[in-house]
């Protein structure tokens, strides 16, 4: 071997590693191209890894996608690039790579609606916003209605979403099997009464997501810090100062929490507590088989929920435990339940074959919708309890919040305070909540 052999290569200003402060090179189909003749030896990192500084303007506690999604907006909306995002585990490994990636807005209070409505316009654009594939699909998303209850109370979503600007329809039983052959509407518990349809709902690439924000919050300058977790939350005269991390101390003027299972623990840090309970939530998918529905179907009666993936595998999910957990593992008595239940729907579920499970840990409140909230620490603010909904309120959530953190106020967070519950100013969206509470 010879070890003297020193290769050198002339390479563009494009190609020349983040750290060196040049933008990030684009994806494109002539990116692609060029690789493909060089042996696509010239890819960047899709974000740098650096290691954390004395001090930031703001740090994010959380690298999911509402903490991404959070750093992401500071940088666009409002110049604020001075931001680490500090995830004690591996990016995206929490709910954001955990869950079924269901995209809707048809929630029945005004609040919910806007924040909601407002995430899935943003997931229309994100690939383009972002540079990068997030594979949305605005495929629609049916949520049945089985019982004359259900009727009744999709019925009225549908009125109030009119009100809100938020398109959707209630749609007739022949209407349903129309978009969805392969299921059962004459079932002998429950059939199929109706549904309230939204055609602009969909799904996304959950790892997608947090992977593209992650890139672009890496390009502004930020820094994305893995394996880092927080030990201690550190404050002065009322006002946090910093962090103590696995990797040392870091300062700052702001700190958001965005863990969402583990936000009571983070706030038990800084002083407080928050009215959330956290539970695992489970999902399990099937072996790939041929494409046999192109939308999403919610059915709370039953309590399931089913998609397929574009691999193929048919996307089951179901109703959170029914006791406090932090588990991230899937159970036998969840399978029996959630597939029993839904093979009455869809008869064809009885047939196919298994092929794994998992678990994330959401965070409830009593009135299952979401905290952007202020905190009695100055300087802190928590976004959290987004339950079993979080994925869908994404680039909302971090739109939403990064507003707040920068202004101290935001129009879509007015009434999703912490404080609400003390003063009685409750958003129940049990209902619209679907299948998980």
């Amino acid at each position: 071997m010879d070890l003297c052999k020193v290769q050198i290569e002339w390479v563009d200003a494009a190609c020349l590693p983040q750290a060196f402060g040049t933008p990030m090179k684009r994806y494109s189909a002539f990116a692609i191209a060029k690789e493909a003749m060089r042996q696509h030896t010239g890819w960047d990192r899709a974000w740098a890894k650096r290691e954390p500084k004395k001090k930031y303007d703001v740090i994010i506690v959380g690298a999911g996608g509402h903490g991404l999604a959070t750093a992401y907006f500071l940088g666009k909306n409002f110049g604020i690039t001075n931001v680490a995002i500090l995830e004690k585990g591996w990016l995206g490994g929490g709910n954001t790579g955990r869950n079924t990636t269901i995209i809707r807005s048809n929630y029945l209070q005004d609040p919910s609606a806007a924040i909601y409505e407002k995430s899935r316009s943003l997931y229309e654009t994100m690939s383009q916003d972002l540079n990068y594939n997030v594979m949305f699909s605005p495929r629609g998303v049916i949520m049945l209605a089985q019982t004359q209850h259900e009727v009744r109370g999709y019925k009225r979503t549908a009125h109030a979403n009119a009100l809100q600007g938020v398109t959707t329809e209630w749609i007739e039983p022949a209407r349903v099997k129309e978009l969805c052959p392969i299921m059962n509407i004459d079932g002998p518990r429950y059939p199929v009464l109706g549904g309230l349809w939204q055609a602009r709902g969909g799904t996304a690439r959950h790892d997608a997501v947090a992977w593209g924000y992650a890139r672009a919050c890496s390009d502004m300058g930020m820094d994305v810090i893995q394996q880092c977790e927080v030990k201690a939350v550190r404050q002065e005269g009322g006002k946090v100062v910093g962090v103590d991390t696995s990797k040392g101390p870091i300062d700052c003027d702001k700190l958001g929490m965005v863990v969402a299972g583990h936000s009571g623990v983070m706030a038990q840090m800084a002083g407080f507590r928050l009215p959330v309970e956290s539970v695992a939530l489970q999902a399990l998918v099937s072996e790939p088989i041929k494409p046999a529905m192109d939308i999403v179907v919610m059915a709370n009666t039953v309590h399931g929920y089913l998609s397929q993936s574009d691999k193929g595998e048919m996307v089951i999910g179901g109703g959170t435990d029914g006791f406090n957990n932090y588990t991230q593992r899937g159970s036998f008595h969840h399978i029996e339940e959630t597939v029993r239940a839904l093979v009455e729907t869809f008869p064809m579920l009885a047939r196919l074959k298994m092929l794994r499970q998992w678990g994330g840990i959401v965070d409830v409140t009593g009135d299952r919708s979401p905290i952007l909230s202020k905190t009695p620490v100055e300087g802190i603010f928590v976004n959290c309890g987004w339950g079993t909904g979080g994925f869908k309120a994404t680039p909302g959530s971090g739109w939403a919040m990064a507003e707040l953190m920068a202004k101290g106020q935001s129009p879509l967070t007015d009434e999703f305070s912490m404080f609400r519950f003390r003063e009685g100013k409750f958003i129940d969206e049990s209902v619209a909540a679907g299948v998980a509470h």
